[in-house]
């Protein structure tokens, strides 16, 4: 089986244009990747940051799926805690009759935004983090068949399914992934440090359920192919600068690439971009296909979602193109059997 490959789209803004504009780019690129064979086409949640039209997710998903026919749509991922788990519910069972047997339902328990948006999305921000298990308990029961005497019920919703998977960037969900025999993806794209660590947890103390007999491990990874390692790295200094902009807080919109970097970072901040993009995989074909290989073989994930932010569209396009040619070449060492094989 050659290794399956994903999309996570962040709807990036360029300086100036409209969401809408954005929004466009994101459906071509999911056009495109339906007919180069991608699987899954995932929209992130992100809150009051400039340069990201992605707030409204499930908004977004219908919209990319009534767009598509058969690539897979869904969230990379819903914020739990954002959200009563109920509405949640009725948005994805109303998604999943629309577009039956192609809705994917990504969970986090991170803000997706900073203290104050919190705030606003939670109100009285009596829920946090912490109580991710109790609210994921709760989706699934409406997700789930009818109980006897079950008086809540998530019209669209109950009897649906609609396949969960935890998303993190630490050991939390990675355990509670496993615990439940659950899907797993981890955000490398991000938050590097912990992969290995996680995804070693997470396969090793998976259980069985009815949902999934063996993980099935996804990792989020940026990656940019292009027709030579310097032309991609010239290209990568579109996320480099978006990830120097986040840190000074500043808006995150797509920004022309560079020639070099020097001269617009300082040493820490340099230090800081690097460390979060260390999972980078950055280059020629032939580079993109040796990074991947170390990829799985460090972590032994079943599927990677890719991340690709570049100022041009026609280069992003090019940028998967390309992974998709590099993705079939390459031979899983251990699949795993799962439901998740055959979505």
């Amino acid at each position: 089986m050659s290794l399956p490959v994903s999309v996570l789209d962040l709807v990036g803004m360029h300086t100036g244009e409209s969401a809408g504009t954005a929004i466009a780019r994101s459906v071509d690129l999911a056009q495109h990747v339906e007919k180069w064979g991608y699987r899954r086409f995932w929209l992130a949640e992100h809150h009051s940051i400039e340069g990201l039209a992605c707030s409204a997710t499930a908004l977004l998903i219908e919209h990319v799926a009534a767009a598509t026919e058969t690539i897979r749509v869904g969230s990379g991922g819903v914020m739990l805690p954002n959200h009563a788990p109920l509405v949640v519910a009725e948005q994805f069972g109303t998604l999943e009759a629309m577009h039956p047997g192609r809705i994917d339902l990504g969970l986090g328990r991170a803000p997706g935004g900073d203290f104050l948006t919190m705030r606003a999305l939670r109100r009285d921000l009596r829920q946090t983090g912490d109580d991710f298990p109790e609210l994921l308990e709760e989706l699934r029961t409406y997700l789930g068949p009818e109980k006897p005497g079950q008086a809540v019920k998530a019209i669209p919703g109950k009897g649906t399914n609609v396949p969960i998977t935890l998303l993190g960037s630490s050991d939390f969900s990675a355990r509670l992934a496993a615990a439940l025999g659950l899907p797993f993806a981890f955000a490398a794209h991000f938050a590097p440090d912990l992969l290995e660590e996680a995804t070693l947890l997470y396969r090793t103390q998976f259980r069985p359920s009815e949902t999934l007999q063996q993980p099935w491990l996804i990792v989020g990874v940026q990656v940019i192919a292009a027709e030579s390692d310097a032309a991609a790295r010239r290209l990568f200094t579109t996320p480099q600068q978006r990830f120097l902009r986040l840190i000074r807080n500043q808006p995150v919109e797509l920004l022309p690439p560079v020639e070099s970097m020097a001269g617009l970072w300082t040493e820490w901040e340099r230090v800081a971009v690097e460390t979060k993009l260390r999972a980078a995989i950055v280059g020629s074909e032939t580079t993109v296909q040796t990074g991947l290989d170390r990829l799985i073989a460090a972590t032994g994930a079943n599927e990677v979602i890719v991340v690709t932010d570049t100022w041009d569209h026609e280069a992003r396009l090019d940028s998967y193109r390309r992974v998709a040619g590099v993705s079939g070449s390459i031979e899983m060492r251990t699949p795993a059997a799962s439901v998740q094989e055959t979505q």
